[in-house]
């Protein structure tokens, strides 16, 4: 799709009373809708981005192994020395459909650099941990989204907004940014090579069909920006309280990100009197698991335990910024659970802009969840509000903060911290069919929001303004504003 301006969409944005962005996890566009029919899909993709090197940069024979989580045992659902390249995941001979859940892989921020490669995206398998399992992909044609996907926007250039994990992405959809921790503990920090590179580990194989490499990895880089997965300093978060401690917040010993004070899309919006709120689902009983001492175990976070709700306390960014700290009024007003947010939608009542993000169980994540049933549950999201006084005037974008791993064809824009791989996005305008850019950044979700408020661009920390109107930066063909 071709990138375009705003400028001939103004009179059905102005119909826009409601933003409600839906926030998925960790799927490729290639891996869910590489088979779209008009899409740039796999099809597309030529001989060299299909074909995966090994570490060497010579073209592996076959796909590497595909291993258990965790392990190096190998996982007898998948044939040993898969062809080099796409697979059906669904279809003979390994039969897996997207109702059932698959492992989780390697998703981080200097391992999605090189499986990148300068974007012939030919690196994926070689920096896996999953083997061959990074090529699979599914038939989607029968999933509820493939099919509102028909009936309303499919954008097929939409790129996550930074390299790596949820962590990050989440942080750069709220404020375009990177959190940085100069005091973080060297455990912490990753070691680089003289290329830039993860520094492996002795004894790391040095090909991906004898195992996935092995590094001295962390979360924070050597200058201090935290580009891997941390936990926030307020409940919910993975670290309990301290035993004498404020029961609200994670016990300082244990490390928590310090809290963050860079602006982001949250305050802005206040600023110009934009209603918003972040809807988490399970927020309430997350809050409530958070807060008990460390003798008791967690009952939902990070929860793997079979019959019981997941919640990710990485996957809400808010609660990592000191002006959303427990106790303040701007925490009452814009970090709520779900249900009010269902409620809402019934009522017909929303805040102006509402961000949606779904428990473990029900938000696509590989290793948490299968595909089928977040999907269903957003597609009857969609569904509830098709049936209430909001939609005539309700834009809806269903979006995944990144690709999960997954390998996908098309490279993508340049960027300091970003971008990485396409995700899935689902746009539906009010009473429009129309997409208003098929190139798009994750970022540019949430310009979207404030497109008649007059806010001003948003600065990301490489110093890029997307603009409102173009998304384009003057002077560059190549831009973390998504089109290139």
């Amino acid at each position: 799709m071709a990138c375009t301006t705003f400028t001939s969409q103004r009179s059905g944005i102005e119909k826009i009373q409601y933003i409600i962005v839906i926030y998925a996890e960790n799927r490729s566009f290639d891996h869910l809708y590489g088979l779209f029919p008009g899409a740039d899909g796999i099809a597309q993709a030529t001989a060299e981005q299909k074909t995966q090197l090994d570490r060497d940069d010579k073209a592996l024979p076959y796909l590497p192994p595909v291993r258990r989580q965790g392990t190096r045992e190998l996982d007898p659902r998948f044939p040993q020395q898969l062809p080099n390249g796409p697979f059906r995941l669904d279809a003979p001979p390994i039969n897996l459909p997207a109702s059932v859940q698959i492992r989780n892989l390697v998703h981080r921020y200097y391992q999605n650099q090189e499986q990148i490669s300068d974007g012939h995206n030919n690196k994926f398998a070689a920096l896996s941990d999953a083997g061959a399992l990074v090529m699979g992909h599914y038939d989607g044609s029968q999933l509820p989204m493939w099919k509102l996907a028909r009936e309303f926007v499919l954008a097929d250039h939409f790129f996550m907004a930074a390299l790596g994990g949820s962590y990050l992405n989440h942080f750069w959809l709220v404020c375009a940014c990177t959190a940085y921790w100069p005091d973080a503990p060297a455990n912490e920090r990753v070691e680089l090579d003289q290329r830039g590179r993860l520094k492996e580990r002795p004894g790391s194989p040095a090909s991906a069909l004898d195992g996935p490499p092995q590094f001295f990895d962390g979360d924070v880089t050597p200058d201090g920006y935290v580009v891997n997965t941390a936990q926030p300093a307020y409940q919910p978060s993975r670290y309990a309280p301290a035993a004498d401690g404020d029961p609200r917040l994670a016990d300082p010993a244990k490390h928590p990100l310090p809290p963050q004070t860079i602006k982001t899309v949250g305050d802005t919006l206040s600023a110009k009197a934009v209603s918003w709120v972040w809807y988490a689902g399970a927020w309430n009983r997350a809050v409530s698991d958070g807060m008990q001492p460390a003798s008791v175990k967690r009952s939902i976070i990070y929860s793997n335990r079979k019959g019981t709700i997941s919640f990710q306390p990485h996957h809400h960014p808010f609660n990592y910024f000191a002006r959303f700290a427990p106790g303040t009024a701007d925490r009452e007003r814009h970090l709520k659970d779900a249900e009010e947010l269902f409620a809402g939608i019934d009522a017909g009542r929303l805040p102006q802009v509402s961000f949606y993000k779904p428990y473990g169980d029900l938000n696509e994540h590989p290793g948490y969840t299968d595909v089928l049933s977040g999907d269903e549950h957003i597609a009857s999201l969609i569904e509830r509000i098709r049936r209430s006084p909001l939609w005539p005037t309700v834009a809806i974008v269903v979006t995944y903060d990144e690709n999960g791993g997954w390998w996908d064809h098309v490279p993508p824009p340049r960027g300091v911290f970003s971008e990485g791989a396409r995700t899935d996005t689902h746009l539906r305008w009010a009473d429009s069919r129309v997409s208003p850019n098929g190139c798009l950044w994750a970022l540019a979700v949430v310009r979207r929001t404030v497109l008649t408020t007059g806010l001003p661009p948003i600065t990301t920390n490489g110093g890029w303004q997307c603009s409102l109107d173009t998304m384009s930066p003057p002077e560059s063909s190549l831009h973390p504003c998504g089109c290139s």
